[in-house]
């Protein structure tokens, strides 16, 4: 069910339970977690919050700034306090978001999330006009190149050859590498759920364990045959362990 309210659009699904955030990636959208919302407001009060990525103005640009609209949101809403889900981009704005306002993150399950090793450009920055490039490239961060739809394709495309969105996208991207949390990940306490795509090319393997060594409270789950963006490309078994993780933290 897609909301709106003032500057904010939303997915609202699910009526009881603990509030849970979902936060997309640099290339995605809230539509992006499909079918793990089904799963998981069966028991859950689930948002998906669109972050607007490439609206608004080009000065505004930053992860910072995404914290602050999430921080906005949650008080628009009169959500106190929530489970944070990110993907890709969407983790690293968890992350900032809990160094900032500790008394609002319950938790954070995090999925290929950016904040310690950024290459989610890849090593060359999608061409103007190539659709076939683009496609390889959307290809790239699943294990089944299948997942990248044509709709998804269509969608990276026209990011590609709008100047705006391009120089937005630039403008996200050098943002993350400047917002490296390397030296602050050691000072957040909250119960942290990494679960990572064993075939992830975007933030591979060893992103994974960095975070599991330097987050204090966390666990590291694998997904064997998945890419990037594993409540996507696997929403079941992402969903079971999403779960799990909340009832054994009593969440």
């Amino acid at each position: 069910m897609i909301k709106e309210e003032g500057k904010f659009k939303w997915i609202e699904e699910g009526k009881g339970g603990h509030p849970i955030i979902l936060l997309h990636g640099l290339m995605g959208g809230c539509d992006n977690f499909g079918e793990m919302v089904d799963f998981i407001s069966e028991e859950y009060h689930v948002y998906g919050l669109d972050l607007k990525l490439f609206k608004g103005r080009l000065l505004k640009v930053s992860v910072k700034s995404l914290s602050d609209y999430l921080y906005k949101f949650m008080n628009q809403l009169g959500i106190k306090s929530a489970v944070l889900i990110g993907n890709s981009m969407g983790g690293h704005i968890a992350l900032i978001f809990a160094k900032e306002h500790p008394e609002m993150v319950d938790g954070m399950i995090l999925t290929g999330s950016s904040g310690l090793f950024e290459n989610s450009l890849g090593s060359s920055f999608p061409r103007r006009g190539d659709k076939d490039y683009i496609r390889t490239k959307a290809e790239e961060v699943f294990y089944d190149p299948k997942v990248a739809t044509d709709e998804l394709v269509d969608r990276i495309f026209e990011i590609a050859n709008n100047r705006i969105s391009v120089l937005k996208l630039l403008g996200y991207a050098k943002s993350a590498i400047r917002h490296n949390m390397a030296n602050d990940i050691p000072n957040l306490k909250q119960q942290t759920c990494l679960i990572w795509g064993a075939n992830d090319k975007v933030t591979p393997p060893h992103v994974a364990e960095e975070f599991h060594k330097l987050l204090p409270n966390s666990e590291l789950n694998w997904i064997k045959k998945c890419g990037h963006a594993a409540m996507w490309e696997h929403p079941k078994p992402f969903s079971e362990i999403v779960l799990k993780w909340l009832k054994d933290h009593n969440i």
